[in-house]
C-alpha cells in the first residue's frame, strides 16, 4: 500500500497532472479517500516555494538553450498569459482570482500555472502561498468528489 501512496504522491507532483490526475488514481488503486487526499495536497503543494523562487530565473535562462528552450518558452508563454488574464480580470481581487485559477480543476490551472504566473508578475510570496494552498484545497474537494460520483456511476451500471 505504501508504494500506492508514492505513486499518487508523485503523480500530484507532476505539471498539468498534479492532483486532478493523482486524486483519480487513487480511487483506483482503492487507497483510503482522506489518506490520498492529504496525501495529493502534499505531493501538489511540495513545488509551489521552489516554482515561486526559482522557475521564473531558470525559464528565462533556458528560452535560448538548445535542448530546454522549447519548453522554457513554452512555460514563459503560458505562465505570463495565464498572469496577465488574471491581472485584467481580477484588479484588486488578485489573490482571490489566483485561488479561482487553482481550485477549479481545468486543464492547465494548477499549482504550478498559478504559481509560476504569480512568479512572472512579481507577487507577494506569503499572499501567493495561501491563495495557491487554497486553490489546492478546493480542487482537492472537487475532483475527489467527481471521483467518488464516476466511481458510484461505474459501479451502479456494472452491478
Amino acid at each position: 500500500m505504501l508504494k500506492n501512496f508514492l505513486w499518487v504522491f508523485f503523480i500530484s507532483m507532476v505539471p498539468l497532472i498534479e492532483l486532478r490526475g493523482a486524486i483519480p488514481v487513487s480511487q483506483a488503486l482503492k487507497l483510503p479517500v482522506i489518506s490520498s487526499y492529504v496525501v495529493s495536497i502534499i505531493g501538489n503543494m511540495i513545488p509551489v516555494p521552489f516554482i515561486f523562487l526559482f522557475a521564473r530565473k531558470f525559464l528565462e535562462w533556458g528560452q535560448d538553450k538548445r535542448l530546454v528552450g522549447g519548453i522554457c518558452r513554452f512555460f514563459l508563454l503560458r505562465g505570463t498569459s495565464a498572469g496577465e488574464k488574471m491581472q485584467a480580470k481580477a484588479g484588486r481581487g488578485l489573490y482571490f482570482a489566483l485561488f479561482l485559477f487553482v481550485g477549479i480543476p481545468l486543464p492547465g490551472t494548477g499549482a504550478w500555472t498559478g504559481t509560476l504566473a504569480a512568479s512572472l508578475l512579481d507577487l507577494d510570496g506569503k499572499k501567493t502561498s495561501l491563495a495557491v494552498m487554497g486553490g489546492v484545497l478546493l480542487a482537492g474537494v472537487i475532483m475527489l468528489v467527481l471521483t467518488l460520483l464516476g466511481v458510484g456511476a461505474a459501479n451502479a451500471v456494472a452491478g
